[in-house]
């Protein structure tokens, strides 16, 4: 668009360097190369600074003076309070939405006439063809249009003063608008109609984006900064809205959010108790039962109990016992003390077990291997395990939580296995996605990555096509909660969701952002009438 621009507008800035669309906006192609996608990092994707582009004089005292009389006159307006929220009925919405296109289009024709060059006059002409563009997007419901229309003066304040707004989709101005409108294109009637708990949701996200539009516009003169800083206040209400105040996401989200603390807790109780028993001579079935099941036990009872509750200590208890009771026994004495614990410590793993969801016919299964496995320490030539290498183990058991690392966020063991089958999980609200696509490309895998809260998709899964909404990511980016409007939440692992895009099984309601679309529109009128830039 810079380009364009700079050839029909003498004067027109150029940066430099351009910032493509988001990581994630754009679908990467299947051969594994990337068509708007840059994953975090990329040398491609780098920011260009302000510094890039030339020098810009600043805007014209009258400019800024006639956007300001504009901006000032859209708020004093009828209805402005409310925007045509719960306040004042929506019916009332779109005729609001054609009243103020009548008056920005009075405006800018005003605000032509304040300027004073020909690139003022061009960004004044692009930025009402975007804002054209979004606030005839039917997808998003009129009383939120009704508040992006408020958005058009200080994106114009902020468009002749920073031309790279043109250049970068990361301008954080354009990144709030896309934000904002990502969450709410797939509202559908029912939802902006409809009674009780599903009103009530999309009435709190109205109200934020409300209260953004009204900060932006209390704050003329920051700039760019504005923008910045109710962005990241709007990727903060997203988590909460989506954990509490969605009707449709909060259950899902809350057992999405057990499962990967679960899972995590799961994966490090794994590789701590593998550490601790590297050197301690044990039976294979017995390390396998305690890596493979025992560390879910631990996992399932310290998140629903807590890690200093009576009934983790005895889970762990019983898994010192079983270290014990599976090592080497030289002595008629030491055979005769398992043989007296083993009846309780059994009943103890059956019961740790159930209440980790394990099947009875799998519990069966695994004492009969730990049945065998104790069989063998009894014949076992080891070494047995001296007493105080056994207090020892209890003491690290016991505080086992102390010793998983605090920051885990560059462990990559901790990735790699949260990819391990979830369908254990599934329940009433929520489905896990454990089977379907095709093997993803890292470039479809990136993309799956940088997908972002709020954003609406169509989900073909079980029979069944339908919309759905992206509520939760989990703090690794190796989860994934897409919910229903009715409120059935659809669990997804990284690589289950890329392959899921892959295959064109979950599609992104938008093929692209509102202001990249917006952008497109603009260039295809320029290109039928580059005249009107200087009108």
């Amino acid at each position: 668009l810079q380009r364009v621009l700079a050839r029909h507008v003498p004067g027109f800035p150029v940066s430099k360097s351009q910032v493509p669309a988001r990581p994630g906006a754009g679908k990467p192609s299947l051969a594994g190369g990337s068509s708007g996608v840059v994953p975090a990092g990329a040398e491609g994707g780098a920011k260009p600074s302000l510094a890039a582009a030339p020098p810009v004089a600043p805007a014209s005292p009258r400019l800024m003076g006639a956007i300001k009389h504009a901006q000032e006159s859209l708020q004093r307006r009828p209805g402005a309070s409310s925007g045509g929220t719960a306040d004042t009925g929506h019916q009332s919405a779109p005729r609001q939405l054609e009243e103020i296109g009548s008056r920005n289009q009075a405006f800018k024709q005003v605000l032509k006439q304040a300027a004073s060059s020909p690139a003022e006059r061009a960004t004044i002409e692009i930025v009402a063809m975007m804002f054209q563009s979004i606030l005839t997007e039917e997808r998003i419901p009129a009383s939120v249009r009704v508040w992006f229309a408020r958005l058009q003066m200080p994106v114009l304040r902020v468009a002749v003063s920073e031309p790279d707004f043109f250049a970068a989709a990361d301008h954080p101005a354009r990144r709030l608008i896309d934000r904002m409108g990502a969450c709410v294109m797939g509202f559908n009637a029912a939802q902006q109609t409809g009674p009780g708990a599903e009103r009530a949701s999309s009435d709190a996200l109205e109200r934020e984006i409300k209260r953004v539009v009204q900060v932006v516009e209390a704050y003329p003169d920051t700039g760019r900064r504005v923008f910045s800083t109710v962005l990241t206040e709007f990727e903060k209400f997203l988590d909460h809205y989506f954990e509490n105040e969605n009707q449709a996401s909060k259950r899902g989200v809350s057992l999405a959010q057990q499962v990967e603390q679960r899972e995590t807790l799961a994966i490090q109780y794994t590789i701590e108790l593998r550490k601790m028993l590297s050197e301690v001579p044990v039976q294979d079935g017995v390390r396998d039962f305690l890596f493979h099941v025992w560390a879910d036990v631990l996992a399932v009872t310290a998140v629903r109990s807590g890690a200093q509750a009576d009934v983790t200590k005895v889970m762990k208890r019983a898994a010192a016992d079983l270290i014990w009771s599976a090592s080497a026994k030289s002595s008629r004495e030491d055979r005769a003390d398992v043989i007296r614990r083993l009846p309780p410590l059994l009943k103890t793993l059956r019961d740790g077990m159930s209440h980790a969801g394990v099947s009875v016919d799998k519990q069966d299964e695994h004492v009969r291997q730990l049945n065998n496995a104790l069989a063998a320490a009894f014949t076992a030539k080891t070494a047995a395990i001296p007493r105080e290498r056994l207090d020892e183990l209890m003491d690290q058991l016991e505080t086992l939580e102390a010793m998983l690392p605090e920051d885990i966020e560059g462990d990559s063991h901790v990735d790699e296995m949260l990819v391990r089958d979830l369908s254990g999980h599934e329940s009433d609200g929520m489905e896990v996605v454990a089977e379907g696509g095709s093997a993803p490309t890292p470039a479809m895998v990136a993309w799956a990555r940088e997908l972002q809260v709020g954003g609406w998709f169509m989900l073909d899964y079980r029979g069944r096509n339908e919309q759905v909404q992206l509520a939760w990511r989990g703090l690794r980016k190796q989860l994934a909660l897409f919910v229903t409007p009715k409120g059935r939440g659809v669990l997804f692992s990284l690589n289950r969701m890329a392959a899921f895009l892959q295959a064109g099984l979950l599609l992104p309601a938008q093929d692209e952002s509102l202001t990249v679309q917006a952008t497109r529109k603009a260039l295809a009128k320029l290109d039928a009438d580059p005249d009107q830039l200087l009108k």
